[in-house]
């Protein structure tokens, strides 16, 4: 897809495309720690999926849920209450009528992400009008490659480095490859990470978007979470110095400079412009393009950059088009070695203003349209930026793009 002519509010000079694609809305749940001391220890991952797919209706009362075409739902690891097929059983879960097909995908930290890309697909074909895409990770219940099966021949013919099938040994590789991204730059780019989600729930830019869960933990009754749990708002640097580097003695990479193991669950409402219009729904992005590339394994964080490329040749723009980043945290200097390729600086205002996964969390599959929901804000307080940015690594060697414009912007509807 790319740039044409649209417009939300429709002005004389322009049309509503009916086969545009547009996000409508996006919500999550509060992301927990993974693990026994985590909220959702007692919680199953298809239950967080279904309060985020229902928390995700009950804000649009204006679309009957007999009038959504497909549900796709993404895990990394697709099993338990991970499997048979997601995607059809949270929307039967969620009291959507039968008639409404789901299904599930795994693109590992990219499948919200690329559940929006393959059903925006479908809308601009003119199969879909209305769709409904997300994901959920549950890694206190699935471990991150839990149950995985890597084939033989992946090291016995060299296809992929052993390092390359864990993520942290990755990162350190990022680091040797760019050895001016410092383990400094990478805590100092964490503690600000926490900071700036700190300062956006002081101003309540997050709270609004997060879907309020009852989960009972074992032994200690019923609660009911409305905030995330992983932040840390009182990092400093001088508490990250000391962190051990456990994927490389020496190392670089801290539990403090990168995403930690989490549980969480989100979900967003696409439209076309069809829909759009006869529904009288208000979008709050309009997809220009999106781009998917692969990296050589063992430095899998770099991956957001052949994809960026990818997706602003495809949209007819420059990276000085884009006004606001939305970078998945997988780890700090993944984020590091994105921002240097395009000479961006790391404390620059465009980028993560609600800070990230360092300090938010990062339940993989869901993470995707987290980035989505937090950049739609974004354009709703700032109508001065017209493209963002959300874009993150994939395990295994792969990045993901997606270039959205505001529906705010002055020259919304007009050609780049």
């Amino acid at each position: 897809m790319s740039v044409n002519t649209t417009s939300v509010s429709a002005p004389a000079h322009t049309s509503l495309e009916d086969r545009d694609v547009f996000f409508v809305d996006g919500v999550r749940t509060p992301f927990g720690r993974a693990g026994e001391k985590g909220i959702y220890h007692g919680t199953r991952a298809d239950d967080l999926a279904v309060k985020a797919v229902r928390g995700l209706l009950s804000r649009n009362p204006e679309v009957p849920a007999e009038k959504i075409d497909e549900i796709a739902m993404a895990a990394t690891t697709q099993t338990g209450d991970q499997g048979l097929t997601i995607g059809r059983t949270v929307g039967l879960l969620s009291g959507i009528p039968e008639s409404v097909p789901g299904f599930a995908i795994d693109r590992m930290c990219a499948g919200a992400m690329t559940a929006v890309t393959s059903l925006a697909g479908g809308i601009a074909f003119g199969s879909y009008d209305v769709v409904i895409a997300g994901g959920v990770e549950h890694m206190g219940n699935h471990p991150m490659g839990a149950g995985a099966d890597p084939n033989p021949r992946f090291l016995s013919e060299k296809i992929v480095d052993p390092q390359a099938l864990n993520m942290g040994n990755t990162a350190e590789n990022l680091h040797d490859r760019f050895p001016e991204i410092t383990k400094e730059r990478a805590d100092s780019y964490a503690v600000a990470s926490q900071q700036k989600l700190a300062k956006a729930y002081e101003h309540n830019q997050i709270q609004p978007d997060l879907v309020q869960v009852a989960a009972q933990r074992p032994g200690e009754g019923w609660a009911v979470n409305t905030v995330d749990e992983p932040p840390r708002p009182n990092t400093t640097m001088e508490s990250l110095a000391d962190l051990r580097t456990p994927f490389r003695a020496h190392g670089r990479v801290t539990a403090g400079n990168a995403a930690g193991l989490n549980d969480g669950a989100t979900a967003a409402m696409l439209a076309s412009g069809t829909a759009v219009r006869e529904l009288g729904l208000t979008p709050k992005m309009r997809m220009v393009s999106f781009a998917f590339a692969g990296v050589s394994p063992d430095v899998m964080g770099y991956g957001p950059v052949p994809a960026t490329e990818k997706a602003l040749a495809k949209a007819g723009l420059k990276i000085s088009d884009i006004g606001l980043f939305e970078i998945n945290e997988a780890f700090a200097v993944q984020v590091l070695s994105f921002l240097d390729f395009y000479g961006i600086d790391q404390n620059d205002e465009r980028v993560n203003r609600y800070g990230g996964a360092i300090a938010v969390g990062h339940p993989l599959a869901s993470s995707g349209v987290r980035l989505m929901t937090q950049l739609a804000r974004q354009f709703d307080e700032d109508h001065s930026v017209r493209y963002g940015i959300t874009t993150m690594c994939i395990g295994l060697g792969m990045g993901g793009t997606v270039i959205w414009e505001n529906p705010n912007h002055a020259d919304f509807g007009t050609k780049a």
